[in-house]
């Protein structure tokens, strides 16, 4: 398994009770693989996807990364590990609006890549996902698809194994979604694996497997048969 949880618990205190998020979850994810995680708002998704990201730990249980236990990593090696491994799409896009989509693209690399480098991995992501012409164009100057897009551009700059989408077509009309949906397709049969967290039954059309979860347990999991077109 390239991500995978083992006996996972997950707990708050809310208003001086402890709520359970996660009670007893293992759940993994293959390399190229597609899963759809569903389940009713306050079922424990958003906690396992922090929690598979490296941006939460666990109370009980272990959470494994390429095999390396996250719990036995200190801050700076998590940060590292989520940095090498983990590309993140969140649901409302978090571009920033005064970068172009060349600059949203080429951030994460900030640090790690010397300018003309990440500028040209940007501007090949962004060519790749149909937006060669609009790489200087600022969020505000492009479609909801397109700013998903830019988006997924952004969280493969790093070559990350797997990516994390929370609610990835759920801004978007049906055909974008599927046009979006598409795209994960591809960069699955790539290699890349795929975990998005969903209410949306197109998403589950498209994954390879859907997991569902109820309560913050693991219920069924099913495996698609065919993918809209």
């Amino acid at each position: 398994m390239l991500i995978e949880t083992r006996n996972v618990w997950r707990r708050y205190t809310l208003g001086g009770e402890i709520v359970t998020a996660l009670a007893d979850v293992s759940f993994g994810v293959k390399p190229g693989e597609f899963v759809a995680v569903v389940g009713p708002s306050g079922s424990g998704k958003s906690t396992l996807l922090n929690l598979i990201g490296l941006l939460d730990t666990p109370d009980e249980g272990t959470v494994l990364v390429d095999d390396v236990a996250a719990e036995t990593l200190s801050d700076g090696q998590r940060t590292e590990l989520r940095r090498d491994t983990i590309g993140f799409i969140f649901q409302d896009f978090y571009l920033i609006p005064t970068l172009t989509a060349r600059e949203n693209v080429a951030l994460p690399q900030l640090f790690t890549e010397s300018a003309t480098e990440r500028n040209e991995r940007a501007v090949a992501l962004l060519s790749q996902f149909g937006l060669g012409d609009r790489t200087e164009h600022t969020p505000s100057e492009l479609s909801g698809g397109q700013q998903q897009r830019v988006a997924i551009a952004r969280s493969l700059i790093n070559d990350p194994a797997v990516v994390l989408a929370d609610e990835p077509t759920g801004n978007l009309d049906q055909n974008t979604g599927k046009t979006i949906l598409g795209e994960f397709e591809r960069i699955t049969d790539d290699g890349t694996s795929v975990v998005a967290v969903t209410h949306d039954r197109l998403v589950t059309d498209f994954a390879d497997r859907v997991v569902e979860l109820v309560d913050g347990r693991v219920g069924d999991s099913t495996k698609a048969t065919q993918h809209v077109s």
